[in-house]
């Protein structure tokens, strides 16, 4: 039998004759002529059935096919210059694995989204959604390079954990055992402890909250990276996300450009996400919003409609940063130079996307932390552990999280979020 070749290796086979393993996308054709569109996973290629090339009962087979059929089809590779691979194959033999047994639900004709979304184990085999699960691969691995090659060790944070971190109203509560506990809203806490014995970590996992928001940008179940630095302040942390963010951005564009223009993203915003991204303090941003007739005062918090009109006005991602204490979590510090402060800052993505990213410089005072916990009426006794981080050798130090699924939706230029992740967890959605 001829080498077993992906799709994505075709042009290095030219000439040769190879193995495809994979489904049929796609099929036109008819008389003497067949044009199959195979998949593989690794990418889609045309396959030529000329009757007069194969056998006759190849010829028959080929005419029986169903849309994702499983086959093994044998050829030789010829370049074809009109193909965006720069090949196709030519079909000698075909074997059908398995022919369906009915009519495959998701055909090439426009489906509603609430229809593709209950399809989703099967949604995932189109040619769009694809290219998204690969330009989230290639995130998450631009972002594990990042973290790896700057000195940072990844610390896995647990799931169960025993205490808020992100407001006790957005919990998810768990049986356990003979307890409650409930699944993470951020690894961050745990993080910080990481921080303190290995100086610089980042913890990477699912993430939940039990938000009721049915917005374009909101999932139950998603995925975040928290670094934890310690001997960091405020505009180290602003420094680190910048760099970061470019970093992951570039490395998308190096290397998944097809999957990106097979989304039809606009390439050239992406181009210009480079260093200096512009900062500026919250106060900053309020008179920014009442310039364009948002009524806005200081103490609010930035919503969606918020965040795209601020956007508007850069061609990059914006730094907001030193917003009211008020509205920002118990473990963020102060600004010694306002009290009314919290050294925090959210990234906000340009073209509307919104926050994808927040973070800050967090409290390293026992006492103050003690009194934030209360201020903030949480319980004591589940905090006595990360209490102990500044008990015993406490030091400046700063973090922030970036969602992994807003990130995909920004950079793939999808309209919601639900396209980012294989399987979304929405408000009332647990299925497929």
């Amino acid at each position: 039998m001829a080498p077993h070749v992906y799709v994505e290796d075709l042009k290095h086979h030219v000439g040769q004759e190879v193995t495809l393993k994979g489904w049929l996308y796609n099929m036109a054709g008819k008389g003497k002529l067949y044009f199959l569109q195979i998949r593989d996973g690794s990418g889609i290629v045309q396959a030529v059935v000329s009757k007069q090339e194969v056998a006759e009962d190849v010829f028959a087979r080929v005419g029986t096919l169903k849309q994702e059929t499983s086959v093994i089809v044998t050829g030789t590779v010829r370049e074809d210059k009109r193909s965006t691979l720069g090949v196709e194959v030519g079909l000698k033999d075909l074997q059908i694995l398995q022919l369906p047994t009915a009519d495959f639900p998701i055909s090439p004709k426009d489906h509603g989204t609430a229809f593709l979304m209950s399809q989703r184990h099967l949604w995932l085999r189109s040619k769009r959604q694809v290219a998204v699960l690969r330009v989230r691969h290639e995130i998450i691995k631009q972002i594990r390079h990042y973290f790896d090659s700057h000195g940072f060790t990844l610390m896995d944070a647990p799931i169960f954990t025993p205490n808020a971190v992100e407001g006790t109203t957005t919990l998810f509560p768990v049986k356990y055992f003979d307890d409650t506990a409930f699944l993470t809203q951020s690894g961050q806490l745990y993080g910080e402890a990481g921080a303190m014995a290995l100086g610089r970590i980042y913890t990477f996992g699912p993430t939940f909250r039990a938000e009721k928001s049915k917005t374009r940008r909101h999932l139950t179940e998603f995925w975040m990276v928290e670094p934890e630095v310690a001997f960091m302040d405020l505009a180290g942390d602003m420094d680190l996300a910048e760099d970061f963010l470019v970093s992951v951005v570039q490395g998308v564009l190096a290397n998944r450009r097809p999957e990106l223009e097979i989304l039809e993203r606009d390439i050239a915003k992406l181009e210009r996400v480079q260093k200096p991204f512009p900062r500026i303090r919250y106060e900053e941003a309020i008179e920014i919003l009442k310039k364009k007739g948002k009524e806005t005062k200081f103490g609010d918090d930035f919503g969606a409609d918020e965040e795209t009109a601020i956007s508007e006005e850069f061609d990059r991602p914006i730094m907001i940063h030193r917003y009211p204490a008020v509205i920002k979590s118990f473990y963020m510090k102060r600004d010694p130079e306002d009290a009314r402060l919290a050294l925090a800052l959210d990234v906000i993505a340009p073209e509307g996307y919104g926050e994808i990213i927040g973070g800050s410089q967090r409290e390293d005072d026992l006492a103050v932390l003690e009194s934030r916990i209360a201020e903030h009426n949480l319980p004591k006794e589940p905090f006595e552990w990360y209490l102990d981080l500044r008990r015993y050798g406490s030091v400046p130090h700063a973090g922030f999280g970036l969602g992994v699924e807003r990130t995909v939706q920004w950079i793939c230029g999808l309209h919601h979020v639900r396209e980012t992740i294989p399987f979304p967890r929405l408000m009332g959605k647990i299925e497929p």
